[in-house]
């Protein structure tokens, strides 16, 4: 028996965006509540917070994509629909990804490219061209499963700030 197939959202981004982050795919509360990282445990927004020094995580989820839009951060995920009985990505099976490389050539202003996890790295790395003037950065998971700790994690985040 397969396991249920989930589909992931819409890319969060603006013709000016300069940093993109991308994840694997959303997880089930993700995609009960239709919001990016929408799990209290995930650290994504406490971590983009500390990045662009503003509140993100004490903010309603319009004005945290809003706060995005002005900072010129965009999110998406690498894979368009996979496989998956739980919110782990070691029990993703079936991936389809998205087509980054179409996303990222409507993206004039991209400067950098940032994966949050590995699961998300391995599989979108494999999606893009060579690129010139954009940065690629491997990011420790904002999951809460990966525990190398939240300093650990802030410490490797807030390398993005030199693209905004």
């Amino acid at each position: 028996m397969s396991a249920p197939r989930h589909a992931s959202f819409a890319p969060h981004v603006a013709r000016d965006t300069r940093l993109l982050i991308l994840g694997s795919l959303p997880g089930a509360r993700s995609l009960a509540e239709r919001q990016y990282y929408a799990h209290p445990t995930n650290q994504f927004w406490r971590l983009l917070g500390d990045v662009l020094a503003r509140p993100l995580a004490a903010m309603p989820y319009a004005e945290r994509l809003a706060e995005l839009h002005a900072m010129k951060v965009g999110l998406w995920d690498v894979i368009r629909s996979a496989e998956r009985r739980t919110s782990s990505d070691s029990l993703i099976r079936e991936a389809e990804p998205h087509d980054l490389a179409a996303l990222v050539a409507d993206l004039p202003a991209l400067r950098m490219i940032a994966f949050n996890g590995g699961k998300a790295a391995a599989i979108g790395r494999r999606q893009l061209p060579p690129l010139e003037g954009i940065a690629i950065v491997d990011l420790p998971s904002s999951s809460a499963a990966h525990t190398i700790g939240l300093a650990a994690k802030r410490d490797r985040w807030l390398a993005l700030r030199a693209t905004l």
